[in-house]
Formats: C-alpha cells, structure tokens, sequence
C-alpha cells in the first residue's frame, strides 16, 4: 500500500532574512520517523516551508491484508456469555467512565489516571501490568493458542488544562464533564471488554495488549503511541484498536497534520515614549488576519485554526514578543504542504510589512517558527481485514459503522503500514474538547462495548469456536 506519510525533516536552529526555524530531523529508518530531536540544519531560504523539506511520499511495506474471511465468534458460548455480561453490568462500564473523568489528566500529566487504569489492569487478572518509559500503562492477557497479537486502547490524556474542573454530573443517562467522551467513554469500554473476556474466561487464541497510551491530544504529539511502536514491542504487534469518542464508527484513514507555533521578537518599549518601535503584536495581528483569508480545499478536506496567542506585558509597553500556535490539517499531504506553503509566506510577509509600516524603528523583528506537532497521514483499505472483521463485527449486532478519517493514536501505526483502526465507544457524545462535554448512553450505549468485544475477538481468535 501507498501510505503518504508526514516525515520530519529539519530541525533547524540557524536564521536566515531574520527567520528561525525549529522542526524535527529527518530520519532513516521508518520506524524512527517523527521522533522530536534537536539537530540543527538552516533552511534553504526563508520562505520555504518546512513541509517542502519532507518526503514527499514513502513507499511502506504493504499493509497486512489477510485472506481469511472476515468473521466474528459471535455464536461461540463465552463469547456470548461476554456479551451479556457487557449489557447486564452495563453500570460498571460507566462507573469506571466517571471515575476515570474525575482524575484529572491534563497534557504530561496523565499519570494520576494511569495509577487507576493500571490498578484495574491489575484487578482483572492481567499479566505483566506495567508502565512503560513514555508513562503509557500496559497488560496482557495472553491466550493458549498461536494467534495474532492485538492492542486494544485508549488515551489517558485530554485537552484540558491542569487546575480544569473535571466533575462529572449525571442526569439520568446524560453524563456531563470536560473529557466524559474523549477519552473517558475509550478507556471505560476498553476496561469493559478486558473484564468481560476474563470474567468468562473466553479462550482466546493469541495475545491481548490492553493499553491506556499518553500523549494522544494536542502537544502530547502521539507520543505514547510512537514509543510503542519504537520500543521493543515494535515487530511483535500484528493488529491495533484505538477505542476513542463516542458513536459507532471505523476510523480508517489517517489525517496528517503540521502544528507550528509563531514568535515574533522585538526590541520592546514604552507605548508612548517609544512609539514608532515595531511591534510583535501588530505583526502576529496582520499575520493571523492574513492566515484567515486562505481559501482551503473542501476535497480533499484541509483546515486550519489559530488555537492559542500569547504576548504583551501591558497596556502601556510596545511588546518584546508575541507568538501563535497554529494548526493545519488534511487527509492529503499535498494539500498539507500546499496550506503549509502559503502559510510560511503570509507570516514572513506580514512581518515584514510591520517592519515597513515603522522605516524609523531603531529595532528590528525576527521571526521565530517552531514546530510543535507532526502526525502522519495515511489509510489503512477499506478491504484490510482488520476493517472487514469491524463491519462483521457490527453486522452481527445489526450496527450501523460507517468508515471515516480523523487525527488519532492510529495514525502513527498506519503511517509504518501495521493494519490498524480507531472505533469509537458506543453511546452518543457532544461538544467534545470544551467543558460542555456530554456522553448519553441512552438505553444501548452497551453495544459499543459489545461491538470491540466482537472485533477484539475476530481478530486474536477464539479457540472452540
């Protein structure tokens, strides 16, 4: 399979016309691609953009797509007796998705709701629970047979920032908190599935690697996914299941996304004493004003959002820097290189016009573009068969699970050619990633657990069947 892949190119620390650059390196080896390093390389001129230095494309190994049929052990006695367990102790499910909100996990700091998800691990009779280097929490529940070995997760971490108030309220089967759906509703039907495998002691054939993974939102960057498949597990994962939001959906394609946060830098001084300095807050104004007028394709679809500013000491200084954290996103890598582009230029212009606007400042800006989040783009086919063993999956539950592409933990795996997908939870889930977050189970958010369960077990195999 072709796989457009966002490889990181340069870190680079120099200027050159008064802009800096700082991205990642380029590396030789797939398996070591977008690992954040530091070493240093100049642009080749200062309006190139940084995805122009990337590989433009990377033929991978071809994705695994097996010719067995795509079948789910839905007939089989304990697995069928998990699916009753899955709807009848359905409270479990959303105890644990209450309790797991109500730990805060704000970005790098998921560890306290790591301690929790790995006592559960723990609990339900795991082995080798354990937390690896990067903080992601991992067990296994291995089968006696010769089968594959599959990842079931979810992410510890949300969006939101430490000191958030992460208590949930309920009014029947709505759930409201910062975070209840994404990834809390992930985690709990992760948990859900594990318990309801070991409490009917279904007879899996290969191996089970429940993981709850750091670093999936914003600035975590796919950190914990990427030391997974950089560490010593990295040749040994046949299958991997993302478990993330709410609904019932495939997430099969891998949207790419480039996240560079703007400084500009300036001599700084007082607003009225010093009036006719450049200003880094006039210049990031112009810039941003400018970014919004890009038109973007609709198909393939590619955004982009100003999602943080920063700068100032007061009213009354002329700023020494100001900074924005833009985002950019596509299911194309063309397309991501093309806004990319353009974006590069419409920042180094507007500097450069808030330096003309003041020929008389006795001070100069600069231009500083750090790069802050890489994730590669890709798809894992629709004919794969770890997306076929879904749809048989959510056949047999009479489930509605359209394919879709979206920014998950699947991408860094698709993105080395490893089949792998992201489903969602079951239930259904609202204003995601703002502190209005709600999750209704209604009367069958069960069968987004029963349908992993039923995946899950297509895919490691159940002995007996």
């Amino acid at each position: 399979m072709f796989v457009d892949t966002i490889l990181a190119s340069a870190e680079s620390k120099g200027s050159r016309s008064g802009i800096i650059f700082t991205s990642y390196a380029a590396c030789p080896a797939v398996h070591a691609c977008l690992l954040p390093t530091h070493l240093p390389m100049s642009p080749a001129n200062r309006s190139a953009p940084l995805l122009a230095a990337l590989a433009t494309a990377m033929l991978l190994p071809a994705t695994r797509v097996l010719s067995q049929p795509a079948t789910v052990p839905a007939q089989h006695p304990a697995v069928q007796a998990a699916l009753t367990t899955l709807e009848r102790e359905n409270s479990w499910t959303l105890d644990q998705q209450i309790t797991l909100c109500e730990i805060p996990a704000p970005p790098f700091k998921e560890a306290a709701r790591g301690v929790y998800f790995r006592q559960q691990l723990m609990a339900l009779g795991l082995e080798k629970v354990r937390v690896d280097g990067e903080g992601n929490v991992i067990g296994e529940l291995r089968g006696s047979g010769t089968g594959p070995t599959v990842v079931l997760s979810g992410h510890l971490d949300t969006v939101f920032p430490e000191g958030t108030d992460v208590k949930v309220t309920r009014d029947g089967t709505m759930l409201r908190g910062p975070g209840i759906g994404d990834d809390c509703r992930g985690l709990a039907a992760t948990l859900a599935v594990t318990r309801a495998l070991t409490q009917n002691a279904v007879p899996i054939a290969g191996r089970l690697l429940v993981i709850g993974t750091v670093g999936e939102e914003g600035p975590g960057n796919l950190r914990g996914v990427r030391a997974l498949f950089t560490g010593p597990m990295r040749d040994s994962i046949d299958y991997f299941i993302s478990v993330d939001g709410t609904g019932i959906a495939i997430t099969n394609g891998a949207v790419g996304s480039a996240r560079y946060r703007f400084t500009v830098i300036g001599p700084g001084g007082h607003s009225y004493g010093a009036f006719g300095l450049v200003n880094p807050i006039h210049a990031v104004g112009r810039a941003i004003a400018a970014i919004g007028d890009l038109q973007v394709p609709e198909t393939p679809r590619t955004t982009f959002s100003v999602g943080i500013i920063t700068g100032g000491t007061s009213v009354n200084t002329i700023s020494a820097d100001a900074s924005f954290d833009l985002d950019m996103r596509s299911e194309s890598l063309a397309s991501l290189q093309e806004l990319d582009a353009r974006v590069q230029t419409v920042v180094a212009k507007a500097v450069a016009d808030e330096q003309a606007r003041w020929p008389k400042s006795r001070g100069q800006l600069t231009l500083k573009v750090d790069t802050i989040g890489l994730r590669p783009a890709g798809k894992t086919p629709d004919s794969a068969h770890i997306v076929r063993v879904a749809q048989a999956a959510a056949d047999a539950l009479r489930l509605y699970a359209p394919l879709n592409a979206s920014s998950t933990d699947a991408n860094f795996p698709i993105s080395l050619g490893i089949p792998a997908i992201t489903v969602d939870g079951g239930g259904v889930g609202r204003a995601a990633h703002s502190l209005e977050e709600s999750y209704d189970d209604r009367t069958d958010g069960y069968k987004g657990p029963q349908w992993i369960l039923l995946l899950v077990s297509g895919l490691v195999g159940v002995r007996g069947r």
